[in-house]
């Protein structure tokens, strides 16, 4: 089992015994909805990616249930600003994948490690840093990734180099999911380790009633 069903199946678990529940709460997410996207992601996985046309594919847990949550979590998203910063976050993040990708050996499978998992790590972190919230810095890791493969695959048609494109299949997907939990990872150890040192929680955008409100240590106040 790769290492992004083991990291599912790892989350999975929290969420049912109720740990991270205040990651899901500045997500806009209950366990349903969180448990409903990683059955969908993991199974989705493991049906054969659906060809677009030419060497085209794209696999249904690997890049269209990732984005699909990603348009979720932008919709919900508490603020114009956040949405912006989610969304220069995620191109910086697909151009510095992109970047790294150029630099690495032409034959991937002869290094000691998948490369897929430090594109992952390489993302996660550029997207907690790009993006800061939890939100941001997830769409940042996932949109990263699949960005930078759609970009490669147009250049390597603008230059004449057969395209052979599987969004979010086979080690894409392991890219994808370590990315956006190591975002939010550290987008959660950091805050919390600001809250602590401050004595300060966290503020947060939410939609109550239709009305935009702050909420801060549990209160919350209409903008």
């Amino acid at each position: 089992m790769s290492l992004g069903r083991i990291l599912l199946l790892a989350v999975a678990v929290l969420v049912i015994f109720g740990v991270g529940q205040r990651v899901l709460d500045r997500m806009r997410l209950t366990d349903r909805q969180a448990l409903f996207f990683i059955t969908l992601i993991f199974v989705g996985g493991l049906i054969p990616s659906i060809p677009l046309g030419g060497n085209v594919r794209v696999n249904i847990g690997g890049a269209l249930v990732p984005l699909g949550l990603c348009i979720y979590l932008f919709v919900r998203a508490g603020t114009a600003k956040e949405r912006w910063r989610a969304v220069i976050a995620s191109v910086l993040t697909g151009a510095a994948v992109l970047l790294l990708g150029m630099y690495m050996p032409n034959e991937p499978e002869m290094m000691p490690f998948d490369i897929n998992y430090l594109y992952g790590i390489v993302a996660g972190v550029i997207a907690y840093v790009l993006g800061r919230s939890r939100i941001c810095s997830f769409i940042a890791g996932v949109m990263g990734v699949l960005l930078a493969d759609c970009t490669q695959a147009i250049l390597n048609g603008i230059n004449g180099i057969p395209v052979n494109l599987n969004l979010g299949g086979a080690g894409a997907m392991d890219a994808i999911v370590v990315s956006g939990l190591l975002a939010v990872m550290l987008s959660e150890l950091v805050g919390t380790i600001i809250e602590r040192v401050t004595g300060k929680a966290e503020s947060h955008a939410e939609i109550v009633d239709g009305r935009q409100v702050l909420v801060n240590k549990g209160k919350g106040r209409e903008k």
